[in-house]
């Protein structure tokens, strides 16, 4: 089953940058479609190795940063290649 996911990462600190450019990084060296805008990154694959990589992304991030909120959307299905219709 594929399926897409959203996450938007908020280190709760003044210098927020370097932990968001860090989870991005980590999200392109991935074997996943990964699309990025302005508010959040989009990352596209099969449940089962896309949940195993995010639990171990999203852990990583929460061991090195002493306060962060990531805000995750799971839909199911590939909507990578989603184009408005209106």
């Amino acid at each position: 089953m594929k399926i897409s996911a959203e996450l938007t990462l908020t280190p709760l600190k003044e210098d927020f940058e370097p932990p968001i450019k860090a989870f991005i990084k980590t999200l392109r060296d991935s074997n996943f479609v990964v699309l990025e805008n302005p508010l959040s990154t989009q990352i596209y694959g099969d449940y089962d190795a896309l949940m195993k990589f995010l639990t171990d992304s999203i852990k990583a991030v929460f061991e090195k940063e002493a306060a962060v909120v990531l805000t995750l959307k799971l839909i199911k299905g590939d909507r990578s290649n989603y184009v408005p219709s209106f």
